[in-house]
């Protein structure tokens, strides 16, 4: 069978409108292969597995100060930021790595600049932590 281009798998809906088979996914589906690649990511990388349990820590720490709703929020926006560059990073990683991918320069500089995502956001991460337990843990520690 030939390979097939996307604009030639677009078919027409009783509307008239085109649309493609790529579409026709059930949400019950797109949701499924959305959690087979999360549990993919946390099966196969060691560093996706470091940084859950980090969220789950900030999640208790979270709890044990008692911290704001806001205050919540920039910890559970942190959480998903580093969770998802370390994702994308992990998809990047796979593509650039799929059998019969020739080395080139650019995997290299991809690679980079997708690990260069994960640090930033880890480091955001990081000063958000600081900013909503930095002031709570100074109060705790003993005098």
């Amino acid at each position: 069978m030939p390979l097939r281009t996307l604009t030639t798998l677009r078919r027409r809906t009783s509307e008239g409108r085109t649309s493609s088979r790529t579409s026709s996914r059930t949400w019950s589906r797109k949701f499924s292969d959305a959690f087979r690649g999360f549990a993919r990511a946390v099966r196969t990388q060691s560093s996706f597995a470091v940084h859950l349990g980090m969220a789950g820590a900030v999640v208790a720490a979270g709890a044990l100060f008692r911290v704001s709703a806001v205050e919540w929020s920039l910890l559970v926006f942190a959480i998903g930021l580093v969770l998802m560059a370390e994702i994308f990073n992990t998809a990047i990683e796979s593509l650039a790595r799929a059998p019969g991918s020739r080395r080139h320069p650019r995997f290299r500089d991809a690679l980079d600049m997708a690990s260069a995502a994960v640090l930033l956001a880890a480091i955001t991460a990081a000063v958000i932590g600081m900013i909503v337990f930095g002031p709570r843990i100074v109060m705790w520690m003993p005098r």
